[in-house]
């Protein structure tokens, strides 16, 4: 009689599975930031309990693109086309519907863990020669909350290539004011620009900002639908500071330093469960950069370039 059938076979202890896989929590005092691996998204930041930004079930992929960071470039370039020493590279498609390639090349990419502790974490990624874009780039992002418990993101971009490599940095947060009546919120925008798109959402002018695109005085979200990059924006101190605030004047802000001249706002109605969700995107430079050379930056052989933006939360008062 084999002696293995009294023997109990153990099951290995479950790891729970995420769709964006390892989580990294940060706290100090009442603040609370999860990052996770994929695209070293910000899945949410919170005080007090009260959600600062959207989040998403453990099963879900950012909707939206909730959170992501995005490198070497923000936004869209049309048709994935672009043209290096006068020969055509050509992107990958990854917005079908209209035909461009969409938010960079680590949205689906896996970030290593560089350092953590209690307060801090940093991943990076490597971007590796491809499809239309021949170099090989690191791209850094640490998240950090502060003594003022406001979250501080640091994202630097770092070349192994032997040549310059084109560039637009940013990162795609949505804001939220923890469960406050959608009726009660209000965004401001301190931009007085705002670039003119196309029907594939490809910028083809400026102009003054104006009607649903003029957040100077702030305007009410309840209503509002819409999906434009801003620019001309006020600096004081060193950031521009665009903020969504409620009738009992709490509010979250987002500010970014003067390296991101631009910023892109999308009031959607789309968001799951939400029946408007908004983000507001700090970018170096707008859609199709790489073909308008607006806002286009290059990075050097061996160079490094840093932004840095953050989130604040004032609690307001009650009754």
């Amino acid at each position: 009689m084999s002696s293995s059938s009294s023997q109990e076979t153990s099951a290995a202890p479950t790891r729970r599975a995420y769709a964006t896989g390892r989580q990294y929590e940060i706290r100090r005092g009442d603040a609370l930031a999860v990052v996770t691996e994929l695209a070293a998204g910000l899945r949410s930041y919170s005080r007090g309990g009260t959600l600062l930004t959207e989040t998403y079930a453990d099963d879900q992929i950012p909707p939206g693109g909730a959170g992501i960071t995005l490198a070497p470039w923000a936004n869209r370039v049309e048709d994935g086309a672009w043209l290096l020493d006068g020969k055509k590279q050509q992107l990958d498609i990854t917005e079908v519907g209209r035909n461009n390639a969409s938010h960079g090349l680590l949205r689906n990419s896996s970030y290593a863990l560089v350092d953590e502790s209690q307060h801090s974490v940093t991943l990076e990624a490597t971007i590796f020669p491809q499809h239309g874009y021949p170099f090989l780039l690191r791209h850094r992002v640490q998240y950090q909350l502060g003594e003022d418990l406001g979250l501080l993101v640091r994202q630097t971009l770092a070349s192994d290539a032997s040549q310059p490599a084109p560039f637009v940095l940013g990162a795609h947060p949505y804001l939220r004011l923890g469960d406050a009546p959608l009726a009660d919120l209000v965004l401001t925008v301190a931009a007085d620009a705002r670039l003119v798109a196309d029907e594939r959402l490809i910028p083809r002018s400026t102009a003054p900002v104006q009607g649903d695109t003029d957040f100077r005085a702030g305007l009410e979200i309840a209503a509002l639908t819409v999906d434009v990059a801003l620019t001309d924006l006020h600096f004081a101190a060193g950031k521009a500071r665009h903020t969504l605030a409620a009738r009992d004047g709490s509010q979250v802000s987002l500010w970014q330093d003067e390296s991101c001249q631009y910023v892109h706002v999308f009031v959607s109605d789309r968001y799951p469960g939400r029946t408007r969700a908004v983000a507001v995107e700090p970018m170096t430079g707008p859609a199709n950069a790489f073909n308008s050379g607006e806002g286009l930056r290059w990075l050097p052989p061996g160079g490094s370039f840093s932004i840095e933006w953050g989130i604040d939360y004032s609690p307001g008062t009650e009754g």
